[in-house]
């Protein structure tokens, strides 16, 4: 361990660092989110970005028609519509208002 004493701002903090030889360990992977299974033949929704649900605007069941708002999610402090791309019913709905999405992540399914 090495003492180095850095100056911030006009403030003064004393750190450690520790001097590493050899190769560096490989990050570790993150461990993928555990997926819902999506009824066969269904046609699956995805999130197109990080964010958080603000809305869920159907349920399990509803039918839906092609532009109907499936949901609402924030992302960058702007709301989102995720639209409907066909016309259908819902046969799962995946996340709940407030969850924390992904960019990916399973939304619905419409059969």
């Amino acid at each position: 361990m090495k003492k180095y004493r850095v100056t911030v701002n006009g403030t003064a903090y004393e750190i450690q660092l520790e001097e590493m030889t050899g190769a560096a360990p490989a990050p570790a992977a993150a461990p993928a989110p555990a997926a819902a299974p999506a009824p066969a033949g269904g046609e699956q929704v995805t999130s197109p970005m990080p964010g958080t649900i603000l809305s869920v605007n159907v349920s399990n069941g509803s039918a839906v028609k092609k532009g109907d708002v499936l949901m609402v999610l924030e992302a960058m402090k702007m709301e989102n519509e995720i639209m409907c791309p066909r016309d259908g019913t819902i046969a799962s709905v995946n996340v709940a208002k407030g969850a924390a999405v992904e960019s990916g992540t399973l939304l619905c399914v419409i059969q």
